[in-house]
Order: C-alpha cells, then sequence, then structure tokens
C-alpha cells in the first residue's frame, strides 16, 4: 500500500491512483512488490531537520529515503522536498510534475537496491529513472 502524507507544505498530490499503478509497475519490472510505502512531501526545512536529527547530514536535500524492505517486498518512507524539487525543476529545465516523478521513482530505485555513491551508481540510476519516466505516460 502507498500512503501520502504532507508535513508543513500545503502541496497536493492528485494524481494518487495513477502513481499507485505507476509506481507498482516499476516494482514488478524489477521482480519486487510494493508493501507498506509512505510518501511524505514536505518544505525544506521539515526535509533539513530530518536529514539533521536521523542522518546527522547537515544539508539540504531533494530527497531522503528509508529502507523498511524484507526480501522482494518493498517498505519504506520517501521524504520529499516539494521545495527542492520545485528549484530543480527551474535548474534543469523541466516542468515540476516530470522533476517530482523522477524524485518517486529515484526513491523507489532505492528501496529496490539501486545505488547512487558512484559515478556509475549514479549513471545506472539516471538509465533506471528514465525508462520508468518513459513509461508513465502509458499507464492507465
Amino acid at each position: 500500500m502507498i500512503s501520502y502524507h504532507f508535513e508543513n507544505t500545503d502541496f497536493v498530490f492528485r494524481e494518487r491512483d495513477l502513481n499507485n499503478r505507476w509506481l507498482r509497475t516499476v516494482a514488478e519490472s524489477e521482480m519486487k512488490r510494493i508493501g507498506n510505502i509512505a510518501i511524505i512531501f514536505c518544505s525544506d526545512a521539515y526535509l533539513l531537520d530530518v536529514n539533521r536529527k536521523y542522518l546527522g547530514h547537515d544539508y539540504f536535500t531533494d530527497i531522503i529515503t528509508f529502507d523498511y524492505c524484507e526480501g522482494e517486498r518493498l517498505s519504506g518512507d520517501l521524504f520529499i522536498s516539494v521545495d527542492s524539487v520545485r528549484e530543480n525543476a527551474v535548474e534543469y529545465g523541466t516542468e515540476f510534475a516530470n522533476e517530482l516523478n523522477r524524485v518517486m521513482v529515484h526513491g523507489l530505485l532505492h528501496l529496490i537496491g539501486y545505488d547512487d555513491h558512484t559515478e556509475e551508481d549514479v549513471k545506472t540510476m539516471r538509465e533506471k529513472e528514465n525508462q520508468y519516466l518513459g513509461i508513465r505516460s502509458h499507464i492507465l
């Protein structure tokens, strides 16, 4: 089950059913299944506090993923800063919705087991993000 939450933001996410079908498709394509995933949309300030409190990092980011997976079942919390996603969309010259989708699938890919610590990891992650963003428009 995928649930949606909002912390310290007035952002409203309306495409829940489509998003759930898309993320399920991504998981199944990677031979995984969706367990309990919470997507928490929040502000930069809120995510910075999470980053400091739980990871000991003192910097802004667009997403933090907490992995609670068990076997092939994907479970975790995806904390997404709507503020950072908006800034990234401007910086990368893309639409906000596209950047938000990229960040959501990025978090799911972390739960699947992909990482982004090395240049090769980043390249693989970006290829997977692009692959799955490409199929999103075909999800009914």
